[in-house]
């Protein structure tokens, strides 16, 4: 009961929230949904809440530690008639030091959906939706069933308006900045100790784009990360390094371009590689975003005003005839 109602009741005031015409009860081990009979529409979801409940409840016997994101992702998927949240939230990719790594949307459990059944993957979508995390999960997982010989981690060195200078040391800590993060994300899903070890054998490799040219990776995941920010030559380059037994996937997030001239290489590939087999682009929205709920009120928010002065320009460039 503690794992359903959260921290100070937070999960139970999300399930209020998500139902707000059912009254919930909680006494002891004993929960009650009611409606009242005479109010419009309430009725109609007494049944969907109680699913949920019932799914949730599911969700923590397979071993979930429920957030607002789960219990508000559930809900949709019980209003939308979409399948068993149990089943589509519960699938775990990967347990390090007590943590799960495991899908929380349904845009992410497409994802990674679409990771397992094909060879190309490009998972485009804002900040915080999950694109780079669920992307190296899948790596580390394809590594310890020996699905692959070996993980390469790239992501191009574009700075994003900073500008680094004339940076001390040899060229590794020179580029080491833009690829902190990788390294970062590596150390939480495995054990800090053996992470080095696997990166002086060259199991597991982190570079930036550059040092993909001239290269074929076999039998390896390779995770393409900031995509946005590779150029349309980059990309052709990357994407033609694919070799036997490998697979790749791509992220970016297309409206935080930091290339400061020309077109990003992401962009370009959605049309060039549209309708190709065995490569598929899995779209991520602010509804996939995990981090704070302000992050995806964030995005939506950008993403409007983007539109906006989009059309304002349009119309400035476009007058109408008189």
């Amino acid at each position: 009961m503690v794992r359903l109602l959260g921290p100070q009741d937070r999960l139970l005031h999300t399930i209020e929230r998500q139902f707000p015409l059912v009254n919930v009860l909680v006494r002891g081990n004993r929960i009650t949904l009611s409606v009242d009979p005479e109010v419009e529409g309430g009725p109609d979801q007494l049944q969907p809440a109680l699913l949920l409940v019932e799914e949730l409840i599911q969700m923590i016997r397979n071993g979930v530690d429920l957030s607002d994101t789960e219990v508000t992702q559930s809900a949709k998927i019980v209003r939308e008639k979409s399948g068993s949240p149990a089943d589509l939230l519960s699938q775990a990719i990967l347990t390090s030091r007590g943590k799960t790594v495991r899908p929380k949307t349904l845009g992410q459990k497409a994802y990674v959906d679409a990771i397992d059944e094909n060879t190309i993957v490009f998972g485009i979508g804002p900040a915080g939706t999950g694109k780079t995390y669920l992307a190296m999960a899948k790596a580390v997982q394809a590594l310890q069933r020996k699905e692959v010989e070996r993980i390469i981690l790239t992501r191009p060195a574009v700075e994003a308006g900073e500008r680094l200078g004339f940076l001390p040391g040899s060229l590794n800590d020179k580029i080491d900045p833009y690829l902190r993060p990788l390294y970062d994300a590596l150390n939480e899903m495995m054990d800090p100790e053996i992470v080095p070890k696997l990166l002086a054998a060259g199991t597991i490799e982190v570079a930036p784009l550059a040092y993909m040219r001239g290269r074929t990776l076999n039998n390896a995941f390779i995770v393409l990360d900031e995509a946005q920010n590779t150029t349309p030559e980059q990309m052709k380059m990357f994407l033609t390094r694919l070799g036997f037994g490998s697979k790749m996937v791509v992220t970016g997030d297309i409206t935080q371009v930091d290339l400061p001239t020309g077109a990003s290489g992401l962009q370009l590939v959605t049309h060039v590689l549209d309708d190709m087999d065995d490569i598929v682009f899995a779209p991520l929205t602010s509804a996939d975003v995990v981090r704070h709920n302000l992050v995806g009120q964030i995005v939506d928010a950008y993403t409007k005003f983007d539109a906006e002065r989009q059309r304002a320009d349009y119309e400035r460039q476009n007058p109408r005839k008189r």
